[in-house]
């Protein structure tokens, strides 16, 4: 067995992807049989999770050519309508609509039979790309990589000398999106919208790095991931409020009143909150400690410890 101190760059990241793949294997059954939206929503970030980590770490891999990032983010975007249409419907149909009067849900039953009308067939996307030959064999190549893994000169490397390298690209232009700039929901929402990715990798990136970055970086993880949920909740309730729109014949403030109160409020809330953490997170003294929390942790020689005990815990499945 190495010594946990060895453990090389690759080695490491083939433990975040093999970890990945059994999560995409064990949930293939239970979304192929429609077994609610938890199965789907699970296998979603698994996907995400693995396209993200392949990216990270493609310095020190070798992976097959069919495996690539943009094969990978056609399985996600065909998963991603169906889980899309899934927090929709049940936002309107538990959150909203048990408090609104009965005409208003009346007038809603169209639109939400037309959303699980879209849901079902975006399922059946999601099934036909599940037993597709390409998401077949490009698991099974994978699977097969993992028996014979192959790195690159820098993925032979111990990881323990190269964390610094992997932890600067993390926040790499997160700080320079224009999104932190946008001073309300309405002002540019697709720029909100990327942002809210952007959030979503940086987290992954650091959450792979967590088990060797001390207990420093967990409260940056926190936030960012905070971020990225209010930022999703906005823009599902924008969806949300155009999708209703579509089907209406008349102004949403007109037919349903207390609805489009209601997406106001929430819109607010929601706003509110994530224009609190902006102010949390983008001053440069904040900016500064991040840095300083991700790459120096309470001296060298306790990050070593934590360094050398967090590869402790995944040397083993490599010895």
């Amino acid at each position: 067995m190495a010594r946990s101190h060895d453990v090389s760059n690759g080695a490491y990241a083939l433990d975040l992807l093999q970890k990945q793949v059994l999560k995409l294997v064990q949930l293939q059954a239970p979304v192929s049989a429609r077994e609610g939206s938890e199965p789907l929503h699970q296998m979603r970030v698994a996907m995400r999770r693995l396209s993200a980590t392949l990216v990270q770490f493609e310095p020190a891999l070798r992976v097959p050519a069919a495996i690539n990032n943009q094969r990978l983010a056609k399985w996600v975007r065909r998963l991603g309508m169906a889980r899309d249409l899934d927090v929709l419907r049940e936002r309107l149909e538990d959150g909203l609509m048990p408090q609104l009067p009965q005409p208003e849900l009346r007038t809603l039953r169209p639109v939400l039979k037309q959303l699980r009308r879209e849901r079902h067939l975006a399922y059946d996307s999601v099934v036909e790309v599940l037993k597709s030959p390409s998401y077949l064999e490009g698991l099974a190549q994978l699977q097969r990589w993992f028996k014979q893994p192959e790195y690159t000169d820098l993925g032979q490397l111990p990881i323990a000398d190269w964390m610094a390298d992997w932890q600067l690209p993390c926040l790499e232009g997160l700080f320079l999106h224009p999104g932190w700039q946008v001073h309300s929901l309405g002002q540019d929402p697709d720029c909100l919208h990327e942002l809210r990715r952007q959030l979503k990798q940086v987290r992954y990136r650091l959450e792979n790095l967590a088990p060797l970055q001390g207990p420093s970086s967990a409260p940056w993880i926190g936030r960012f991931k905070r971020g990225q949920e209010l930022l999703g909740e906005c823009n599902d309730l924008l969806v949300l409020q155009r999708a209703i729109n579509d089907q209406l014949q008349s102004e949403l403030a007109v037919k349903l009143p207390q609805l489009a109160w209601l997406l106001e409020v929430n819109q607010s809330h929601c706003w509110q909150l994530w224009s609190e953490l902006v102010r949390e997170l983008l001053p440069a003294q904040q900016r500064r400690r991040l840095r300083r929390d991700l790459l120096r942790v309470g001296g060298a020689s306790r990050r070593m410890d934590w360094l050398r005990r967090g590869l402790g815990r995944l040397a083993g499945p490599w010895g």
